[in-house]
């Protein structure tokens, strides 16, 4: 026999895992398209909202939460400290030096320590000036000449950290060699920048300058790419320093970095750098100010690092916000989510994104021009969320008769069974079918076509069903679009759900009216236009109507007011405010025609003005049908009581 090994499935995805559980991104999606929101409105809503938790998952935050959360860590690096730091800290250095000369000079009387002291008297205002004038000092006393010094290499240590994060760590070895080796590391950089511009840089040697230098760089770049990327960043941000102060102190310190360099070997290098790497990032924000509002200096160094994290941030928060154009999730960046906000922010964000594609992926939306659309497989579960909210307010007695499901579409049943016969549809009587084999053959029970037993059932009296939809501008303003969209689509799914032998058309109408097809309808938006044609959605429901002459008829209408449009001859319409004559008669002869159709024409008030009461009043007149006024939020309660009243009246 041949030998089976069984272990993990390494090749891909597991295929019989099951799927990911995308109800509840989709019933809170829904909710809002529910409420009249648009498909890529809802999603961008639950995008933003996130998702909360229950017994058994861990919610996840949504795209606000990370939001207010960088926002909060923008605000905390600026109160960090003052931009002016290593400006402060090289003044109080070179006082320091100064009055550690002159206590070496006051003992001695002689002249050269009084030429001495007149030098020193003279040194400019400007720190960077005197440091360069103090250069060639021949300082008499030792510990003003270890403060000075202490000063050079805090300058050059923090200009370099500036440019090269890290670098400050990297140059505290007393060695003269270490700074010999940023020298080198410099050239070597350069030469490559300058390799890669004329196209004969690579990998390799990408790789051979790290395995060299890469203890001066601790984020370990992968590739030239990334390291340039990381230093043109904080070059950036070190300009920004630069351009946040004052013009005297933009001076001072220029003046100061430029000397720090120049004395480290390393100022023609720097300014090669410099341009290299603004030629490659220009869209960095060089030279833009920002603002810093704490009270502790902050280092060269230092502050180029808080300016960096700053800049990193509003692009975080830009991509975050997702407020332009085809703004996706996959527009932000998971590593600068992971810097800024940690581990569990990436994973809410991963989960974000799984969810937006599983909504594609599993079929509940689809794109079409940029543009999100429901699928059918989507609309059919928001209708049947609709369904259950409706049923969720009826009393107990009716909720039984609601749920219950009929065993096939042939009608009610009897309780009696007979023989099948070729092209019956009732549903197999099991026990009967399995009793007339066993006392035809035994056991082991074998069957023959003979056998077999339907259960009897009543043809119930198909329907042809109307529902007429108000889609006028005042349906947003009094606020009852969102449950109007509620109705449609609970009542669609109850219609062809529980009584799939009915013919159910959903009209929509405003100044003109028309089909509105299941998809459609979650999806659909109010018309911002002028008139409530009426008219001409009698006009659409009778065709349907007379298309299924042997279908009992039933008309429900949905309206905020009274008829302002009609259609007039060349199938243009017309609005008129108030009604004209010929609005109201035109419309009061379509009801007519329902009424000699046996149309019973039922009509939901949902405002009470008096000129629709008026009207409405006149429609049950005429036509013997009944006139509701849903309470607030139970409009979908009262069209679908309504209908399965009319429904059970009609078997």
């Amino acid at each position: 026999m041949s030998g089976y090994r069984y272990g993990a499935y390494e090749d891909g995805p597991d295929p019989l895992a099951p799927p990911y559980d995308i109800r509840s991104a989709l019933d809170a999606m829904g909710d809002s398209v529910l409420e009249g929101t648009g498909p890529g409105d809802a999603l961008r809503e639950l995008l933003r909202r996130g998702l909360p938790g229950d017994r058994d998952a861990q919610g996840r935050r949504g795209l606000d939460d990370l939001l207010r959360q960088v926002r909060e860590r923008r605000r905390a690096l600026r109160d960090r400290g003052r931009l002016d730091g290593t400006l402060e800290q090289a003044r109080a250095l070179l006082d320091t030096a100064i009055g550690q000369e002159r206590a070496e000079l006051f003992p001695d009387p002689s002249d050269e320590a009084r030429l001495r002291e007149a030098e020193l008297d003279t040194l400019p205002d400007d720190t960077a000036q005197a440091i360069r004038r103090l250069s060639d000092y021949g300082w008499r006393s030792d510990a003003a000449r270890a403060t000075f010094e202490q000063l050079k290499d805090l300058l050059r240590r923090d200009v370099l950290d500036a440019q090269f994060q890290g670098m400050r760590d990297a140059l505290a070895d007393p060695d003269p060699r270490a700074m010999e080796r940023v020298k080198d590391m410099m050239a070597a950089l350069n030469a490559m920048l300058d390799a890669d511009a004329r196209g004969e840089h690579t990998q390799d040697d990408f790789d051979a300058f790290m395995r060299e230098y890469g203890d001066l760089f601790p984020d370990r770049p992968r590739d030239l790419e990334e390291l340039v990327d990381a230093l043109a960043r904080r070059a950036a941000a070190m300009d920004r320093l630069m351009a946040s102060l004052s013009p005297e102190q933009r001076e001072e310190l220029a003046g100061l970095m430029a000397q720090a360099m120049e004395n480290a070997g390393l100022a023609m290098e720097m300014t090669r750098l410099g341009d290299a790497l603004r030629t490659r990032r220009p869209d960095l924000g060089w030279g833009v100010p920002e603002r810093m509002t704490g009270d502790d200096p902050l280092g060269v160094g230092d502050a180029t690092t808080a300016l960096a994290e700053l800049a990193d941030l509003a692009e975080l928060e830009a991509a975050l916000s997702q407020d332009y154009p085809g703004a996706r999730l996959d527009d932000i960046d998971e590593e600068a989510v992971r810097r800024a906000l940690g581990r569990r922010a990436v994973d809410d964000l991963a989960e974000l994104r799984r969810i937006e594609a599983e909504l594609e992926r599993q079929g509940y939306l689809q794109r079409k021009g940029g543009t999100l659309h429901l699928t059918p497989k989507a609309v059919r579960r928001l209708g049947e969320t609709a369904l259950r909210r409706v049923f969720a307010h009826l009393d107990g007695g009716r909720r039984g008769d609601h749920d219950r499901r009929d065993a096939g579409q042939a009608g009610e049943l009897t309780g009696s069974s007979r023989e099948w016969r070729f092209g019956d549809e009732q549903p197999l009587d099991v026990v009967r079918t399995l009793q007339n084999g066993i006392r035809r053959g035994g056991a082991p029970v074998r069957l023959s076509v003979e056998d077999f037993e339907v259960l009897e059932t009543e043809r119930r009296t198909a329907a042809a069903v109307c529902l007429l939809v108000d889609l006028s501008y005042s349906m947003v303003l009094r606020g009852t679009w969102g449950a109007a969209k509620q109705t449609a689509l609970a009542l669609h799914s109850l219609v062809t759900g529980k009584y799939p032998q009915d013919a159910i058309q959903i009209i929509g109408f405003s100044n003109y009216a028309r089909e509105l097809h299941p998809t459609e309808m979650a999806g659909l938006d109010w018309d911002m236009v002028q008139g409530t044609n009426l008219h001409h959605a009698l006009l659409i429901a009778g065709r349907h109507l007379d298309r299924h002459p042997d279908f009992e008829p039933i008309v429900l209408v949905v309206t905020d007011g009274e008829p302002t449009a009609h259609l007039r001859p060349d199938g243009r319409s017309l609005f008129d405010y108030p009604p004209s004559h010929d609005t109201l008669v035109l419309t009061l002869a379509e009801i007519d025609k329902m009424t000699r159709r046996g149309a019973t024409l039922n009509v939901f008030m949902l405002a009470d003005d008096r000129r629709l009461v008026s009207f409405v009043e006149e429609v049950a007149r005429r036509n013997g049908g009944r006139v509701f006024a849903p309470e607030d939020g139970r409009l979908g309660e009262y069209v679908v009581s309504d209908f399965l009243r009319m429904r059970r009246g009609r078997r």
